[in-house]
């Protein structure tokens, strides 16, 4: 098995770039590796001076511009995208949508799968690319067979293979990560930027979400949503306090509840579930937010969809842990069971099955079950 971005003919890449130093290296690789590389950063903003100034690059003016010095630097075309109305529809929308709905999406996962790997690839292609490529964590790994795997980053403390598991057969046939074997601190990554002459190098990242200006979700909720109130209830549906819409918590969250009324066990209480119908958040104890079982809905798959039961690896966020799990797709919903039970899962979250270091696929939590003590 061979990595993808190690194929022997030159391709006609297009590589995104966002204005940060992982995009701008991946791009200098793919050029130096003799491909036929040019530069397109995405607009995702009609307005971008709304969006963050001096974060990672991905919308702001600033981050265009910094793209398009990176581009200079490596000696490739350089272009600008309008994609704010896809993006606007597709992963802005959806993240209040879902919000509204009591649950907790990933914008960046949304922004690859409907962006990055789906607006973007389907233009490149009609355009004739052969690949796109991003500074992703992540690898594609090439079988003798003919067919393509998504794999962890060889660097585990970077790996972003999580927010790649929406793509399908198709977006890994194009899909080329030349950062995905580095196995580099990001120091070393700033240093061979700047070593390229790419004034980036030295240019911060963010984990903020990129279309939210000052970092506060909840303020930017109320002003979509509006302010609703309503009840803070403990398990037995006694009211113990009262919020400003339900839209401002997520599953397991701790502080911020502001609640008069002291547990009777003194002990600190977390948000086990979120009715947009009522609007109404349930608190408990930590030990109420342990779940043996989820269920998930639109699944997609980085090659065959899986036969049988298995045994899998499962992680729940970005930069989560990997826990043990049986899984089985059940006509078209995958049902997930823990080895051990977890906390703060979350409906809108995405699940995604890892078989080793390969992505098999992922899904969007619909539901969970509480673990129970037979759980093992």
């Amino acid at each position: 098995m061979t990595d993808t971005p190690q194929r022997t003919r030159p391709l006609r890449v297009l590589a995104a770039m966002s204005g940060g130093v992982d995009s701008a290296v991946a791009a200098a690789r793919a050029a130096e590796a003799g491909h036929d590389v040019t530069g397109v950063h995405l607009a995702l903003s009609a307005n971008p001076q709304s969006f963050r100034t001096g974060a990672r690059g991905c919308c702001t003016i600033e981050d265009s511009r910094d793209a398009r010095r990176a581009a200079d630097v490596i000696g490739i075309p350089f272009y600008v995208w309008d994609l704010a109305d896809r993006f606007r529809e597709d992963v802005v929308e959806d993240f209040v949508a879902e919000y509204e709905a009591g649950r907790t999406p990933n914008p960046c996962l949304r922004c690859n799968e409907k962006i990055k790997f789906a607006a973007l690839l389907d233009k490149a292609l009609a355009l004739g690319f052969d690949a796109v490529c991003t500074g992703h964590y992540a690898k594609v790994i090439l079988r003798e067979d003919g067919t393509r795997e998504l794999h962890r980053a060889s660097d585990m403390a970077k790996d972003q293979s999580y927010v790649l598991g929406v793509l399908d057969d198709r977006q890994l046939a194009h899909a080329m990560f030349p950062l995905g074997d580095t196995v580099t601190t990001k120091e070393e990554i700033r240093a061979e930027a700047e070593r390229r002459g790419l004034a980036v190098a030295k240019k911060p990242d963010s984990h903020d979400i990129c279309f939210i200006a000052d970092g506060d979700t909840q303020g930017f909720l109320a002003k979509r949503l509006g302010k609703a109130e309503g009840d803070i209830v403990d398990e037995s549906g006694a009211r113990i306090g009262t919020h400003e819409g339900a839209y401002g918590f997520t599953i397991g969250q701790r502080k911020g509840l502001r609640i008069g009324t002291p547990a009777p066990d003194g002990k600190p209480r977390y948000v086990l579930d979120i009715s947009p119908v009522d609007n109404t958040v349930t608190v408990g104890p930590a030990a109420s937010l342990d779940v043996g079982a989820l269920t998930a809905i639109k699944p997609r798959w980085c090659g065959a969809a899986p036969t049988g039961p298995g045994a899998y690896t499962a992680q729940l966020r970005a930069h989560g842990d990997e826990t043990p799990v049986t899984a089985e797709l059940v006509g078209e919903e995958l049902r997930v069971r823990f080895a051990e039970p977890v906390r703060g899962v979350a409906p809108g979250q995405a699940v995604v099955l890892y078989d080793g270091t390969r992505v098999v696929g992922s899904a969007t939590i619909a539901s969970t079950e509480r673990a129970t003590a037979d759980v093992a």
